[in-house]
């Protein structure tokens, strides 16, 4: 290896959100995480919502609205004059 062109390596102490702690190297000395193997829901098993940019509150506000009522788009209909074109009537 050449000396003076690789990053220095530590002892890392990686913290999770939830209190977790776990012991590595990297070339950064300390690293914070939001969600880690303890308490994310792919390894727990269990549900819990993970917010975004407050995704999970744009998709309450917008269903809480409709209260599990079905919306449907207002349909568009043509205009018509009552004029005759190429020997047809346009019916209204």
């Amino acid at each position: 290896m050449k000396k003076g062109i690789h990053p220095k390596y530590f002892e890392t102490t990686i913290t999770c959100a939830c209190g977790n702690v776990i012991h590595t190297r990297s070339t950064v000395k300390t690293i914070r995480v939001e969600i880690c193997s303890a308490c994310h829901p792919f390894f727990t098993g269990s549900q819990k919502l993970v917010d975004t940019a407050g995704r999970v509150e744009k998709f309450k506000r917008r269903y809480t609205r409709t209260a599990g009522k079905t919306v449907r788009k207002k349909t568009r209909t043509k205009k018509t004059t009552g004029k005759k074109t190429k020997g047809k009537e346009m019916s209204k």
